[in-house]
């Protein structure tokens, strides 16, 4: 049992300020202010000065890290990729796959079976190849495939939590459903659908819309489609790279006004250079070039080809943009949590895991504890 005594807290209703924070084992035991009185178990508490307590960052989308990637089959390139983003704050990551052959898919995922059953990642996000060619971005045009029965049947397994479609595909529906069935997430993304096949994805039940706005046929007046559709349907979580560079900040500003924050999850859609130099880096089977971290594919549409964005610039830049720190911890970690049923982390309240991020005064993270442990940084 260990009591901190830090700057504030960030609870799911309220920044407690002057606080205190008790941990113990892997979980958190107590929290509250210090003018209220604080737990006396014979130790000195230990002073962790003027920090600012949040809870770990939950990212359900990011392909890579630190110059490795989720594709693949070696466990420990994968691990390198969670210990980076740990290090940025992100104590629960889904691990997403970029569009390869079923097989590729298959034998991905089971390597990343491992990282699950060790508690590494919290699963798999299938991120092709059941998408939309006129919007497939850094997918692999050639490798896209409608959602057909069998093939969804081949990718699906224990460690797969969500799968990403284009509902307008054929059988795409019948695929959402048969996700769903499965107790997997199905994802809205990579479309090119209308207004009413969007909708009828939700109906089909479909609970998130990857990475709003991108990948996704535009917004227009007399036109709304995907995009409309998932501002305006309370069943779709939005999913929102808060990078500047895939969005614009009054972008976001829109995105958060028409569906509050209870259903927006940041994330990184994040690739291999993160965190690495400028140059040519892999996306999948496609090559990208990094310039100011902006990632664009190197050939043909020079299209934006993920990011390197990491958890706690987007948080970040939410709050410098105006949003609460309990709103930006909401986004960035309780709705994602509670979106997949992930009860035990994404906010700090009594019983909970103990993943805590100490932020300083601009917002950047200084320790990260995960299970009740700090971790190297």
């Amino acid at each position: 049992m260990t009591t901190y005594r830090v700057g504030r807290v960030v609870t799911p209703d309220d920044v407690l300020e002057h606080a205190w924070i008790q941990v113990v084992g892997e979980d958190i035991h107590a929290f509250g202010r210090r003018s209220e009185g604080m737990p006396a178990d014979g130790k000195r508490p230990e002073d962790l000065g003027d920090v600012t307590v949040v809870p770990g960052f939950v990212d359900i989308h990011t392909h890579g890290g630190g110059g490795s990637s989720f594709s693949t089959t070696d466990p420990e390139e994968a691990r390198k990729v969670v210990a980076f983003h740990r290090g940025h704050g992100t104590t629960t990551t889904l691990a997403s796959l970029v569009t390869s052959p079923l097989d590729v898919l298959v034998a991905q995922t089971a390597c990343l079976e491992e990282l699950v059953a060790d508690g590494d990642i919290a699963g798999v996000h299938l991120e092709g190849p059941f998408l939309s060619e006129a919007r497939c971005g850094a997918h692999e045009p050639s490798l896209l495939r409608p959602p057909l029965t069998e093939d969804i049947a081949t990718v699906l397994s224990d460690a797969v939590k969500m799968v990403t479609i284009a509902p307008e595909l054929e059988n795409g529906l019948e695929a959402i459903r048969q996700v769903v069935d499965a107790g997997v997430v199905a994802a809205l993304g990579h479309t090119d659908a209308t207004y009413e096949q969007m909708v009828a994805g939700a109906d089909a039940g479909a609970t998130v819309a990857t990475h709003l706005f991108n990948g996704m046929r535009p917004f227009h007046h007399r036109d709304p489609g995907p995009v409309g559709a998932a501002l305006n349907d309370e069943r779709l979580l939005l999913e929102v790279i808060n990078d500047g560079m895939h969005l614009d900040p009054q972008v976001v500003r829109v995105a958060l006004a028409a569906a509050g924050v209870h259903r927006i999850a940041l994330i990184t859609d994040a690739m291999e250079a993160t965190g690495m130099p400028d140059g040519r880096y892999k996306l999948g089977g496609l090559e990208v070039d990094v310039n100011e971290g902006l990632v664009t594919l190197a050939h043909g549409t020079h299209s934006i080809a993920g990011s390197t964005l990491t958890m706690d610039v987007a948080y970040r830049n939410a709050v410098k943009s105006g949003v609460s720190l309990v709103d930006a911890s909401r986004m960035a970690s309780t709705t994602p949590a509670q979106t997949f049923g992930w009860y035990d982390v994404g906010s700090i309240e009594t019983g909970k895991r103990a993943d805590l991020l100490l932020l300083d005064e601009e917002y950047t993270v200084q320790k990260v504890m995960r299970a009740g442990s700090w971790l190297d940084r």
